[in-house]
Formats: C-alpha cells, sequence, structure tokens
C-alpha cells in the first residue's frame, strides 16, 4: 500500500480540509533543492518547505554536526540545567542579532515565540504597577495558531471560531510610503484611549497575506512612537529572519531596533523544531527581581534541545559563510532580471521582491484556497517545481542553495502556468 494511501487511515493533515483534497503526496527523500516522492518524481522545493530548510535538505555539513552531538548530549531539562550547545547558540546569535538584543528564551515552533513575545510586553508593564491590556497589531498579519499569536493575526480564514476569546487587538494599516502621516494620527487616537501595552508586527513583509511588502521609513516612524510611548516592540521575524531580506534580519533595515524578536523556521536550518524569543536588556530587567512572582513563569520540555541547537549554530556558521552570501546576491540579481521580465506578461497585475522573496499577483481574482489556486499548484508539481500559491499571488522563497539552473526551471514553469492559465 502506498504511503498516501496508508496517511489516509490516520493522518489530520495542517490548513486542510480533507474532505475537499483527500491527496497526499508521499515524500521519501530530499537533497539539496528536489524532493523525491514515492514514485521517483522529484520536484525543486522553491519555498524551502515554508521558509526553512534555507541550506537546503540534508545538508551535510549541518547533519554530520547534528549527528555528532547525538552521541554525546541528546536532551536535558532547561530548568536549573544548561550545556555547550546552548550557551554557543546565545553567543552566536547575540554576534548576528540587531545590537540592544541580549537575553534569549527557548521555545520550540513559531508560534510560541510570538506567545512569549506576547508575555513579555504583557508582563514587563505589569511588573512595574503598570495595567496595559490592549496590543497594536498589523492589518492582515500572521503570528501563528497559538491564541496569543492569533489575536494579533488579521487573516480570520485561520482565526473565525475562536475570535471571541482573543486578546484585545487594534490594527493599522501597513506602511506604503504614502500612509505614514494617517497612520501616526490613528495611533495618537488608540493610545488616547487605550492602554496599550505592545505592537506585534511582522517587519517589511508579511508572509501568511501573500508576501505583502511595506515601507521601510513607514515602519521606521511608527517604531519611533512605540519608543516614544513605551509601547514594547515584538518584531515577528520566525519567516523574515537569517538572510531572507538580503541582511540577516528585516529588523537591520530600520535604525530604531526592536525590543522583542521572535525567530523560528530557518533557524534550525529546517532540521529539527525550536524558537526563540530574544529581548533587550531593559526588557529583562523588568524581570529581574527578589519577587519570584515577577519571573517569565513559560515553559516547554524540550527548551534548548542540544539538537537543535546545534543544528541552529551549523546554520549560522553557514549563513555568515562567503558563499551562502555570494548564492543571497546571485539569488537578488537573478529576481530582478525575472521580475523585469514577468511584469509585463498580460496575465501579471504587480510584482514586488524583498531580498530572495519575490511575489507576483495575477489579474484574476482567486479564493485562497479555491480550485484556480489547487490547479495552479497542480500544474507547478506536474512540472517538477513546489511552490504553494496565496490566492492570486504565486512567490518564490527558495533555499540559498539552489542553482541557476533550478530557478530558471522555476521561473519557466510559472511563466508556463501564466499562458495556461
Amino acid at each position: 500500500m502506498s504511503l498516501k494511501e496508508r496517511d489516509k487511515k490516520h493522518i489530520w493533515h495542517p490548513l486542510t480540509q480533507h474532505k475537499l483534497h483527500p491527496e497526499t503526496i508521499g515524500i521519501t527523500k530530499a537533497s539539496g533543492c528536489i524532493l523525491t516522492d514515492e514514485n521517483g518524481n522529484k520536484y525543486i522545493d522553491a519555498i524551502a518547505s515554508w521558509y526553512t530548510s534555507m541550506y537546503g535538505h540534508c545538508n551535510p555539513q549541518i547533519t554530520r554536526q547534528v549527528a555528532e552531538q547525538m552521541q554525546t548530549l541528546d536532551q536535558v531539562v532547561f530548568s536549573g540545567f544548561t550545556h555547550e550547545p546552548a550557551v554557543k547558540l546565545s553567543e552566536a546569535l547575540i554576534e548576528i542579532l540587531p545590537e540592544n538584543q541580549n537575553k534569549i528564551f527557548f521555545s520550540d515552533n513559531g508560534s510560541t515565540s510570538v506567545e512569549i513575545g506576547i508575555k513579555m510586553a504583557l508582563q514587563y508593564h505589569f511588573n512595574q504597577g503598570e495595567k496595559r491590556n490592549v496590543l497594536i497589531a498589523f492589518e492582515d498579519g500572521f503570528h501563528g495558531d497559538t491564541f496569543g499569536a492569533m489575536s494579533v493575526s488579521g487573516l480570520s480564514v485561520y482565526n473565525g471560531p475562536f475570535e471571541d476569546f482573543f486578546l484585545k487587538v487594534k490594527r493599522i494599516p501597513t506602511p506604503n510610503g504614502k500612509n505614514h502621516e494617517a497612520i501616526l494620527k490613528a495611533l495618537e487616537t488608540i493610545v488616547s484611549q487605550h492602554k496599550i501595552a505592545g505592537f506585534v508586527y511582522e517587519p517589511l513583509v508579511q508572509g501568511a497575506a501573500a508576501m505583502k511588502m511595506h515601507d521601510v521609513e513607514g515602519l521606521e516612524h511608527i517604531l519611533k512612537f512605540c519608543k516614544a510611548n513605551q509601547i514594547i516592540t515584538v518584531a515577528d521575524e520566525v519567516m523574515t529572519g537569517f538572510g531572507k531580506t538580503g541582511r540577516y534580519f528585516a529588523s537591520d533595515y530600520m535604525e530604531t531596533k526592536p525590543d522583542i524578536i521572535c525567530l523560528s523556521k530557518s533557524l534550525t536550518a529546517g532540521l529539527l523544531p525550536m524558537a526563540i524569543t530574544s529581548c533587550s536588556q531593559h526588557v529583562y530587567d523588568a524581570f529581574y527581581s527578589d519577587d519570584i512572582s515577577k519571573g517569565l513563569f513559560h515553559g516547554h520540555t524540550y527548551s534548548a534541545n542540544p539538537l537543535a541547537c546545534t543544528a541552529a549554530l551549523a546554520g549560522i556558521n553557514l549563513l555568515k559563510s562567503e558563499d551562502i552570501q555570494n548564492n543571497i546576491k546571485r539569488i537578488i540579481q537573478s529576481h530582478k532580471q525575472f521580475g523585469a521580465h514577468i511584469k509585463l506578461h498580460p496575465k501579471v497585475e504587480s510584482i514586488r521582491q524583498t531580498g530572495i522573496i519575490i511575489a507576483l499577483d495575477l489579474n484574476t481574482k482567486m479564493e485562497r484556497y479555491g480550485n484556480l489556486r489547487d490547479q495552479l499548484f497542480h500544474f507547478f508539481m506536474k512540472n517538477g517545481v513546489f511552490l504553494r500559491p496565496l490566492g492570486n499571488t504565486i512567490y518564490i522563497l527558495a533555499p540559498f542553495v539552489i542553482s541557476n539552473e533550478q530557478l530558471q526551471k522555476v521561473y519557466q514553469v510559472i511563466e508556463d502556468a501564466l499562458d495556461t492559465l
């Protein structure tokens, strides 16, 4: 019996309505940018398996180091204990994170990294005797599937049944280069009417909102406003972190740095689950007390798992390498050339790029998970390219190790799809 037939018996997949989408594809092998299914078909992983495997699948440099660590220390409770991989990872992260970051809190996935960031923002004020119970977030943002993360997310397709249980959140538009004055006025009104604890945002690129991109200068104005009003800023860099925007972090483009940064996905190069919430010293200091109740009482069994820390360390070393940095520059330039070409296609309404992230909108309206979107997905897979359109948006966020030949195939398959749409 095939993998996909065995799968049907017991497995409930994420983001899937199984009555409408009963079929899955059994993947048996992955190497570099290539996924291989149980029938021997090969696919270029042009979204790095949800932006995780940025150095390629089964990268030998990473797997070798994790295998070596596995022989020494596999897992230990992180409350009251520490270990070399966690300490080394904290040191390596502080070297590349924005300069105001100084403390590292471990968890196990992107949603919980945001959940912890929200808790830090709320408790920061609580610990100082001030009750601030409202958050600010961008319209159309997505921050995860746990309740705090859902609260600050704006995509109702994910949140509908749960909205009655959310934290209090006020939403503002993303800055587009022309509206930052209007946003600042809206913020002034919000702050005058509510006790604002924090601002949670995806810097520069909103991933689940179909790679919606916003203005650096406008975001800078918002961050400065938050700083002036003692609003804790929480940058969700789960998707944008680790080189995808052309710099180590999207926050590197802004002069005003966030108080808190949420990290996951390519943190561990797609090998093992782990997340980190980093913060500045002044945030940490609000929890440092003789009063035990002022501590951050949040923990996960697999926090700072030594194997995941080792994978993350290996990934950071690769990210800093000359080869990967040159690859990032090469992909950025290649996307620019493709963008200049494909924007002339009659089926393309608009195109945008930040770093190695490129997205194009079709001038055909489509449901986020509708039939036309599914037809595009199946066309891509039939032609050996794994892409997941978001409604009428097709985007590429491929591993840093993708070759020029593989990129050209991805571009060609997209163009072929538009020609047959």
